[in-house]
């Protein structure tokens, strides 16, 4: 369950495929936690802006920009802009919760016995992937900072968490998930 979402693209003036007299405000949005995307009813006069953070739970009093989640989407739904930002929202969001993510590399095991989790991150070799493994058993990570500088190969350990989860929203029948919710 979702309680919160980032703000992918706001239409104040609704959709342009819409009949002129059934538009209505929308907005694009992708959950903090299961990262599903969503289109949400705006309060009227609510004014949003990409990446901002809303409240989407069940709690009505929290509610300030947005009355309710209007359906689930998958990725080719969403507006051309709100597939431009979300790469970056998925960053912002991966900062945001950097221990959920520092704890995915720390536990992170094989699948089979010639298939490692960490394998299925875009852009991770088996060269990097194996460092992370051996400088894992010296003891768990506690940042991203942390993990570039106890393995140099590394690079941009922040960006290949961003990169699989947006791989996971774009196919929707990819075998493995390891932080998109079905």
């Amino acid at each position: 369950m979702e309680d919160f979402a980032y703000v992918l693209d706001y239409l104040a003036q609704g959709r342009a495929t819409d009949s002129k007299f059934r538009r209505e405000p929308v907005a694009y949005a992708l959950g903090a936690a299961e990262f599903k995307l969503f289109e949400l009813v705006p309060k009227p006069g609510a004014i949003m802006a990409v990446g901002q953070r809303v409240y989407i739970g069940r709690e009505m009093d929290q509610k300030t920009d947005i009355m309710g989640v209007k359906r689930r989407i998958s990725h080719n739904e969403l507006t051309s802009a709100a597939q431009k930002e979300l790469p970056f929202v998925i960053e912002q969001v991966v900062k945001e919760q950097e221990q959920r993510f520092i704890d995915f590399y720390n536990k992170a095991e094989a699948i089979t016995t010639k298939f490692h989790m960490l394998e299925l991150l875009p852009g991770l070799g088996k060269k990097t992937m194996w460092a992370l493994v051996e400088e894992k058993k010296k003891g768990e990570f506690k940042s991203f900072q942390e993990m570039e500088k106890r393995i140099p190969v590394l690079r941009q350990p922040i960006h290949l968490i961003a990169q699989r989860i947006l791989k996971e929203l774009e196919n929707p029948s990819e075998k493995y998930r390891l932080f998109v919710a079905r």
